[in-house]
C-alpha cells in the first residue's frame, strides 16, 4: 500500500485514477489545482504523484520546477497530459519527472508506471538511509593528489576531482554525497556547491567566476538559475 498524490483539474479523470489505484490498495490524495497539490506536499511527501501539466492556475511543470527548486521533489512524479509535445515532456524529464503518461491513459500503463514509481520511492527511501560518502583529502604522492573517498583510495585525475569535492566541503560541510545517489542528483549537489563556492571566493564577480569555471557568462548565468544558485546572496554572504 501507498500514498499517492492524483493531481488534475478534471474531476473525472481525479475520481477514475483514484478509484483504479484505491481498487489496488493504495492510498489516494486527490488535487484539482496547483495550489491543493502545494497544501497537500506541504504536509508531507507521498510515495508518488500524478501530475497534470495543462491547469488553469499554474501548470504542472512549472510547479515542478516549483518543487525541484525549493527541494521538495523527493517523490517520484508522474507527468500526464492529452496535449503536451515531445518538448514539454523532455522538459518535464529533464526537471525531473520520471515519466510521461499521454491522455487517455491506458489503463496497463498506468499500472506499469505507478509500480515503477512505487519501485523508485522506495529506492529513494533506503538511498536517504544510506550512511553518506566521506571524503579525506590524502597527502599528495609523487605530486598526484590522492583522496580516500568512502574507504577507496583515489589517485590520478580521479583524485583531482573529488580533491576539489573535498575543498568545497570545507566551505560548506553540508554537501553530502553517496555513490547511491541517481547520477543526476550527485551532479547537481556537487554543482551548486562548486558555483557557491566560487561565487563567495570572487565575491560575487560573474566575471571571474566564468574565467575560474571556464564557462561563457550566459552558460554560467544559465547554469546558476537551473541549479538555484542566487549570485547576489553570496555576494552579501562574502561581504
Amino acid at each position: 500500500m501507498a500514498n499517492i498524490l492524483v493531481v488534475d483539474d478534471e474531476m473525472g479523470i481525479r475520481e477514475l485514477l483514484s478509484e483504479i489505484l484505491s481498487d489496488e490498495g493504495h492510498v489516494v490524495q486527490s488535487a484539482e489545482n496547483a495550489q491543493q497539490a502545494r497544501d497537500a506536499r506541504a504536509m508531507g511527501a507521498p510515495d508518488l504523484v500524478l501530475l497534470d501539466i495543462w491547469m488553469p492556475d499554474t501548470d504542472g511543470v512549472t510547479l515542478l520546477k516549483e518543487w525541484q527548486r525549493d527541494n521538495l521533489l523527493t517523490m517520484p512524479v508522474i507527468m500526464m497530459s492529452g496535449h503536451a509535445t515531445i518538448d514539454t515532456a523532455v522538459e518535464a524529464t529533464r526537471i525531473g519527472a520520471m515519466n510521461f503518461l499521454e491522455k487517455p491513459i491506458a489503463l496497463q500503463k498506468l499500472l506499469t508506471a505507478v509500480q515503477q514509481g512505487l519501485e523508485r520511492s522506495r529506492e529513494m527511501v533506503r538511498h536517504l538511509a544510506q550512511p553518506r560518502a566521506k571524503i579525506v583529502v590524502g597527502e599528495e604522492k609523487d605530486n598526484v593528489p590522492v583522496v580516500v573517498f568512502s574507504g577507496l583510495t583515489v589517485a590520478g585525475a580521479a583524485g583531482t576531482a573529488l580533491r576539489s569535492i573535498s575543498h568545497a566541503r570545507l566551505d560548506n560541510p553540508s554537501l553530502n554525497l553517496s555513490f547511491d545517489m541517481p547520477l543526476r542528483e550527485a551532479r547537481d549537489a556537487f554543482e551548486r556547491v562548486y558555483f557557491e563556492h566560487h561565487l563567495a571566493r570572487e565575491g560575487g564577480s560573474m566575471t571571474r567566476v566564468a574565467e575560474k569555471t571556464g564557462l561563457e557568462r550566459t552558460h554560467l548565468y544559465r547554469k546558476l538559475k537551473q541549479l538555484g544558485v542566487e549570485p547576489g546572496k553570496m555576494s552579501k554572504k562574502n561581504g
